[in-house]
C-alpha cells in the first residue's frame, strides 16, 4: 500500500506528519471511501474504491482530518521485543533479557525471557519463539476440545494474521494469530473453542454459541468475559514486536 505523502492527496491535510502515517489501499470492490485503524502499525488506512477520484478523496480526508488525528493520537505506542522490555507471555509479564554472548536460543527464566546470540537477531528470535510456543499450546487445546466436540482437526497453524483470532475451513485445517500466547489462558482456549465449534457450526447461531459454552464448562471458563477482554484488550497485543 503506497503512503499518502507519496500521491497528490497529501495536501489534503494541513498536517505533514498525520500525512505520514496514512496509507491508501486500492479496493475494486469498495463502494465509498473510507478510513480504518491499523493498530499494529500505528497507522490508518484510506479504502479508496476504483472510481473515486483525487478531488474526492482528497475533500473527504480534509472533512475527517480531526477525525484522523483523534484515532493516531489514541494508538498505543509500538512496544519493540528489545533487552529491558515487558511483554505478556499468558497473561503474565516477563521482561526480556538479551545475552548475547550465550548460547541456547529463547526460554523463560522466572521473571524473565531469555534471548541468546546477536541483539540484532533478537527481534526474529522471539518472535519465532513466541510463534512456537503458541503453536505448541493451541495444538494439544485444540485436539482436546474437537475429541469433546467429537469432530476432527486436521492441522493447527499460526499466523500473525491483523483481522480475526483465528480461523476454521469445513476440512478440519485452524488457524489462529500467535498473538493468542500473549493473552490470557482462558482467552486462549476460548478461541479455541469458538474455531472448533466452527466445526459443528459455520455461522454464529443460538445452537453455535450453544457449542461454544458446553465445550468450555468443563475448564470453567466464561466464553463472554474472554470475548470482553478480547473486544477491550486484543488490539493492545498487536503492539509488540
Amino acid at each position: 500500500m503506497p503512503l499518502l505523502t507519496d500521491s497528490s492527496l497529501a495536501g489534503a491535510l494541513d498536517d505533514a506528519n498525520l500525512a505520514a502515517r496514512i496509507v491508501v489501499e486500492r479496493n475494486p470492490r469498495a463502494r465509498r471511501i473510507g478510513l480504518r485503524v491499523d493498530p499494529a502499525k500505528g497507522r490508518i488506512v484510506l479504502v479508496r474504491p476504483p472510481r473515486a477520484s483525487d478531488r474526492t478523496v482528497a475533500a473527504f480526508l480534509t472533512s475527517r482530518a480531526r477525525w484522523i488525528a483523534k484515532h493516531l493520537e489514541s494508538l498505543p505506542p509500538h512496544i519493540p521485543f528489545a533487552d529491558g522490555t515487558v511483554i505478556p507471555y499468558r497473561g503474565s509479564d516477563y521482561v526480556l533479557q538479551l545475552r548475547p554472548h550465550e548460547r541456547g536460543g529463547v526460554w523463560r527464566e522466572n521473571d524473565a525471557i531469555i534471548v541468546t546470540g546477536r541483539p540484532e537477531h533478537a527481534p526474529r528470535r522471539v518472535r519465532d519463539w513466541l510463534k512456537q510456543e503458541a503453536l505448541r499450546v493451541l495444538t494439544p487445546a485444540t485436539q482436546t476440545l474437537a475429541t469433546q466436540l467429537g469432530v476432527n482437526v486436521t492441522r493447527v497453524s499460526v499466523r500473525d494474521t491483523r483481522s480475526c483470532w483465528g480461523s476454521c475451513s469445513p476440512d478440519g485445517k485452524l488457524s489462529f494469530s500467535w498473538r493468542l500466547i500473549l493473552a490470557p489462558d482462558d482467552v486462549l482456549t476460548y478461541v479455541a473453542a469458538h474455531e472448533v465449534a466452527h466445526l459443528k457450526h459455520m455461522n454464529h447461531s443460538a445452537r453455535f454459541w450453544d457449542v461454544v459454552e458446553e465445550l468450555l464448562q468443563t475448564a470453567e471458563i466464561d466464553w463472554v468475559l474472554a470475548r470482553q477482554w478480547l473486544r477491550r484488550s486484543g488490539a493492545a497485543l498487536h503492539r509488540y514486536g
